[in-house]
């Protein structure tokens, strides 16, 4: 049996369950890898058309990953993996502007360009948020800046008028000044990829279930480990001492009502503009360790 592959994901838990060997713990047989090397920035440099979503089409080399709820949901109906039944997250975002700006409310972000990712959390966040306050036709997105910490860094380089968003980036802009005008929180997935034991997955879970616990109690030690995995050019700037504990793993069901109601919203909004959202069925579609 091949070694289970652990890819950090942009959040603290996984560094927190392998700080204190909670995954050795589990007598786990895996490897840990930061497969995205965010460190040096490069993986969220690509811009225009390139998301999420993209990447489940090309392959995930680790044995569990996450994305938006969203993207996994047609990812697993297009069988590019399979939906982890048993949990979901929840990360803090928000569409940023300039300190200086003259937006003040999401109405005043009507026509302004808004850098997201394409298909991925903060596309669809985005749309979902300002949908309270604008016509469709006012929302205007920009995919060109690129990914995460790449459209931070125009944002932080006055290059963006409005951007989303989330984990560290978000954090960041807040420390630094920049004004949140409307909170895009949104849900995150678990995409389970080949053919895992059933039982390396359970040890899995298990070990960040207790550095979830972990961080609820005293997130103020870990959110060092944010460092781990921002482009080393920002940390002579970041003090993570001000920062919040981020993505919250949610260990309840991502049940067959909320996979249809997002599939339902997906089409509606057209996000795929082939209209392709995959035809597996919920059963067909995710993967659960209980019963």
């Amino acid at each position: 049996m091949a070694k289970f592959i652990i890819e950090p994901h942009f959040r603290l838990q996984e560094w927190v369950a392998e700080e204190k060997g909670y995954f050795k713990d589990e007598g786990l047989d895996y490897e840990f890898r930061e497969l995205v090397r965010s460190t040096d920035g490069k993986i969220h440099d690509k811009g225009d058309r390139k998301g999420a979503m993209q990447s489940f089409e090309e392959g995930r080399k680790a044995s569990v990953s996450c994305a938006c709820h969203w993207t996994v949901n047609v990812a697993a109906a297009k069988g590019h993996g399979r939906l982890y039944r048993d949990l979901y997250s929840v990360s803090p975002a928000g569409i940023f502007v300039q300190p200086d700006s003259k937006i003040k409310s999401p109405e005043d972000l009507a026509g302004v360009p808004i850098s997201v990712g394409y298909q991925s959390g903060s596309h669809y966040a985005t749309i979902q948020a300002l949908e309270q306050f604008l016509d469709p036709k006012d929302i205007n997105l920009v995919y060109s800046d690129g990914m995460l910490f790449a459209r931070m860094e125009k944002l932080l380089d006055g290059k963006a008028m409005a951007v989303n968003l989330f984990s560290g980036p978000y954090y960041f802009a807040e420390q630094l000044g920049f004004r949140k005008i409307l909170d895009t929180t949104f849900m995150i997935a678990t995409m389970i990829h080949g053919d895992p034991d059933p039982e390396d997955l359970r040890k899995f879970f298990r070990a960040l279930r207790r550095a979830q616990r972990d961080i609820d109690l005293r997130p103020d030690k870990y959110t060092h480990y944010y460092k781990n995995e921002f482009p080393e050019r920002f940390h002579a700037r970041m003090d993570t001492r001000r920062w919040g504990p981020g993505e919250r793993l949610v260990f309840e069901p991502y049940t067959e009502d909320v996979y249809t109601e997002a599939r339902d919203w997906i089409a509606a909004h057209g996000i795929f503009p082939d209209g392709n959202l995959g035809g597996r069925r919920y059963e067909e579609a995710v993967l659960s360790l209980t019963n």
